[in-house]
């Protein structure tokens, strides 16, 4: 179970993270990606962020892309939680297939 102050962490890194890939994504032009969910270690240690990418064809690609700038990306979010967070955690991101499957199944439940 996930206890307040990991809760109101996720928050906040959810947001954050938002706000740098509108901001990265923004100069890519027709990429969206947005930050679903993300779970922070009880040790505040490690954050794995779940990420949404439209359109669903460029996901690997752009995940991948998203993995190798990973210490940017932390850098970045430092920067943004430094009043907050004495350390920043780890990221890991991850590819969340969430819509793809309700779509599968409204596809299934239509036939």
């Amino acid at each position: 179970m996930e206890g307040k102050r990991q809760a109101k962490i996720s928050r906040m890194l959810q947001k954050e993270l938002s706000e740098i890939f509108r901001r990265q994504t923004s100069a890519m032009g027709g990429v969206m990606v947005s930050v679903t969910e993300v779970r922070v270690s009880p040790d505040l240690g490690i954050a794995k962020a779940y990420l949404s990418i439209f359109p669903a064809d460029k996901g690997p690609e752009i995940l991948l892309n998203i993995q190798k700038q990973a210490k940017t990306v932390r850098y970045e979010l430092a920067q943004a939680v430094k009043s907050v967070l004495r350390k920043t955690p780890e990221l890991q991101f991850y590819l969340d297939d969430s819509l793809d499957y309700i779509d599968n199944i409204d596809r299934l439940l239509e036939k």
